[in-house]
């Protein structure tokens, strides 16, 4: 007979309050239990149980207090770049930089990797404002000059990344290829 608490934990993911992460956390630090024992015991899966130890561990309770923020494509350029250069996962990384969700990592990935620096920056939610924008003139657009040693250094690690990958993928490409020509021969 199949538990129907257990489907709809499954399905309709259950949110969590601050004092039943810590708990679960400090029954897996306590040796009580294991992930597994804990997951089924909250109706949660185990990879979020593992999460909450890896946030608690890189910040303490902290990490589970609820904060509405909005990153900056810095932010999440670091956070990538972090990823890439030390090769820790989105989990991992989520509790570095204390970004409540591993998932939004990912997404920053998959986003970054198909549209570039541009899919990162924050949407203006909300309707548009009424009010006429005026249309720079050439005179007035910005020079590199002016721009800031920050917004520079983005984009000096934007693009460093972007070569990053690019060598990566022709790596693959080229493998792909030998591979090919290898299969065909036989």
């Amino acid at each position: 007979m199949l538990d129907t608490n257990n489907i709809y934990g499954v399905f309709f993911m259950a949110k969590f309050s601050v004092e039943d992460k810590l708990s679960a956390v400090h029954r897996y630090l306590q040796g009580y239990d294991s992930y597994n024992t804990i997951a089924a015991s909250i109706g949660a899966a185990s990879s979020l149980v593992i999460t909450w130890v890896k946030q608690y561990e890189e910040n303490g309770a902290e990490a589970f207090k609820k904060s509405y923020t909005s990153y900056s494509t810095e932010f999440k350029l670091d956070v990538l770049k972090y990823m890439n250069d030390y090769g820790t996962s989105p989990n991992e990384t989520a509790a570095i930089f204390k970004v409540a969700d591993p998932s939004l990592i990912r997404k920053w990935r998959r986003l970054y990797e198909k549209h570039g620096i541009d899919a990162l920056e924050s949407k203006k939610k909300g309707r548009p404002s009424l009010k006429k924008e005026t249309k720079k003139t050439e005179t007035q657009k910005s020079t590199p000059a002016e721009e800031t040693v920050e917004t520079l250094q983005a984009k000096v690690e934007h693009l460093e990344m972007e070569i990053a990958y690019l060598k990566k993928l022709n790596a693959l490409v080229q493998k792909q290829e030998k591979l090919q020509t290898k299969s065909k021969r036989k």
